[in-house]
This record gives C-alpha cells, structure tokens and sequence, in this order.
C-alpha cells in the first residue's frame, strides 16, 4: 500500500507522488527522530538527483520550486526545470540500501530514498 499525495500541488495539475511501505517506515523513522521534514529533488548533479530530506526548518524555498504534493504530512517539492520534464510522469518514493545525500536526514541510516519513474515501466 502506498500514501497518496494531495490532490493539488502547485503546478495546477493532479499530483502523482506516492510512497512505498518501505518509504513511509524510513519517513515516519526520521520524523520521530526531527520532527516535520520536506522532501525535496533539486535535478542537480550528485545529491540533487536524489529526493533530499530536510527537517522543515533547515531547508528555504526557491520561488521556482513546485510543490508535487504531499506524502502523509511530508511535502513534496521538486525544482521548475525539472517538473517541467516530470510532470506527466507518476513518481513513487522508494528506499534501497545505501547512504543518502550529505544533507539528507536519511544519510548514516545505510538506507536511502529513491525516486522511481513509472513513465517508462516495461511489462
């Protein structure tokens, strides 16, 4: 089962975020551990290609970024150039093993949010 987004994020359309039981445990550990957090995915190089993970506090909003939606509580914003490219594609919100983003508050925790695009799902 998977925590659907809010209906309506910033961009106008209906929001296509999602999150997999994995996902939600590693969220609701973080969020017992620092209280509110945001997700965010910049479509940088390096740490900015993955989901960030900030606690609400740490983390300012750029006027360009775009709220996709909400996952349980947890927002979920992306950068314009980026939605531009995303935005007809469904995201769901994964974990696999290994060390998150250097800022990330899933880094240290050998388990790390991944974003997965169902735009080219084969089968």
């Amino acid at each position: 089962m998977t925590r659907q987004a809010s209906p309506e994020p910033t961009g106008g359309t209906r929001s296509l975020v999602r999150a997999t039981p994995a996902a939600i445990a590693l969220l609701d550990e973080i969020i017992a551990e620092h209280g509110p957090v945001l997700f965010h995915q910049s479509g940088g190089c390096c740490d900015g290609s993955s989901p960030m993970c900030y606690a609400r506090g740490d983390f300012i909003l750029g006027d360009r970024d775009v709220l996709l939606g909400t996952i349980g509580e947890t927002p979920f914003y992306i950068g314009a150039a980026q939605y531009e490219a995303w935005k007809h594609t469904a995201l769901t919100i994964d974990v696999v093993p290994g060390r998150g983003g250097m800022f990330s508050l899933d880094n240290g925790r050998e388990r790390r949010f991944l974003v997965r695009s169902d735009i080219c799902r084969i089968g």
